[in-house]
């Protein structure tokens, strides 16, 4: 498998920006620990991160034929970018959205996400390991062979 990860604004502050919000690893941190589960089960991995939203649609763009797979982390973007989410539907690849924090639990604004629904599934609350149920969730989706159960509340 192919697969994208893409982290969107203010996550480059991971470590420093609200850690009892997003906890305590840096975005570096959180990157290797992605690219090791990745390794472990034989996925090309390809992680970018960027504050700007036309960068996350040129990348998304660019990476497209290379891809199988996405999983991004639009950060404040879930909330408002119709942009993002007619990229992801243009891209037409398996995508799960994922969340550091439950976005479900803060503020109302942040409990709506316009992204949700191009997307397969979305994970959030788990902090950095949103990430990786969020693979689990793709690679059970492209390997009908796959033994993993997904529970109901991680897909729509």
């Amino acid at each position: 498998m192919n697969l994208l990860v893409v982290h969107g604004p203010n996550l480059n502050l991971l470590g420093e920006r609200e850690p009892e919000i997003y906890g305590d690893l840096t975005l570096a941190k959180v990157n290797t620990r992605i690219r090791k589960f990745c390794a472990d089960r034989e996925i090309r991995v390809r992680i970018f991160q960027s504050n700007g939203e036309g960068a996350i649609i040129d990348y998304l763009h660019r990476n497209r034929k290379w891809a199988d797979s996405l999983v991004i982390n639009p950060g404040a973007y879930t909330h408002y970018s119709y942009a993002i989410r007619d990229a992801i539907a243009a891209i037409s690849l398996p995508t799960v959205e994922a969340h550091l924090s439950d976005i479900h639990k803060r503020e109302k604004f942040r409990r709506k996400s316009v992204i949700g629904p191009v997307c397969h599934a979305q994970v959030s609350g788990l902090g950095w390991k949103s990430y990786l149920r969020a693979i689990e969730i793709l690679l059970s989706r492209l390997s009908p062979h796959s033994p993993t159960e997904l529970p109901e509340a991680y897909s729509h």
